[in-house]
């Protein structure tokens, strides 16, 4: 008998409805805004906000533009992405402590990230010269923002034709492509402000939110009958590594 979402790991759910609490429901009372909304707004502010950093401590340096660039177009080109085929897991409405919660305590953490580098308080000593250092962050961020684009762009309009397990395009070889991408991107960043709190940050976001929900959307793929195949031969994160 196919296994269910029932079968998912008892740690994963607690966490899960921990986290949903957290941004969905906290405080109570109305809920006058979309997920989506909170998330657009921050994912469209940060080319401003980084760009005000930039003004403000008069940082004009290589690696500030070069942070902007990254970070900035990332956050614009999700906004489009939203816009073009938006993930219906963001369209739920939640409460103002929610909303207050997904924008400052989860959201907010990478805006950390540009202000470490842009005001100073980090001061990057790269493994390897400036020139190669930022090309390799640069590339990442690329290669990342492909990566999850083009995954969601298949799993949305895949989806809309039929409700079926997804195992060929950028599923093919991993199991779970956007998180892939959204890991090189934002690993890309950390990369670029060389300081232990973007690790910190990422560690806790990459296993408590990113983890759990791997692991809870395994449990409800594997209720198709061509599950047991596809996850033998596909990797669940990263191609031929694990």
């Amino acid at each position: 008998m196919a296994r269910g979402a029932a079968s998912a790991p008892r740690w994963a759910v607690l966490v899960r409805r921990f986290t949903d609490h957290l941004v969905h429901d906290f405080g109570g009372g109305p809920r006058p805004w979309k997920l989506a909304w909170v998330i657009d707004a921050q994912k469209a502010g940060t080319v401003l906000f980084l760009a005000a950093l930039m003004g403000y401590y008069r940082n004009t340096s290589v690696a500030a533009w070069l942070y902007l660039a990254m970070h900035g177009s990332y956050g614009l080109a999700w906004l489009i992405k939203d816009l073009a085929f938006p993930d219906p897991g963001w369209q739920v409405r939640v409460t103002i402590g929610g909303g207050v919660n997904a924008f400052l305590g989860v959201l907010g953490w990478y805006w950390v990230f540009g202000w470490l580098l842009i005001s100073g308080t980090a001061r990057p000593d790269y493994p390897l010269p400036d020139p190669a250092w930022f090309c390799l962050c640069v590339s990442l961020c690329i290669l990342g923002c492909a990566i999850m684009i083009a995954s969601d762009a298949q799993k949305f309009f895949t989806l809309r034709l039929r409700r079926a397990l997804i195992t060929d395009g950028m599923h093919r070889l991993v199991r779970h492509p956007n998180y892939l991408g959204e890991c090189l991107v934002y690993g890309s960043f950390a990369l670029m402000v060389w300081h232990w709190l973007p690790a910190l940050v990422l560690a806790w976001v990459w296993v408590g939110v990113f983890a759990v929900n791997m692991t809870l959307k395994e449990a409800s793929m594997a209720r198709y009958p061509e599950w047991a195949a596809y996850r033998a031969r596909s990797w669940w994160l990263v191609p031929y590594v694990f």
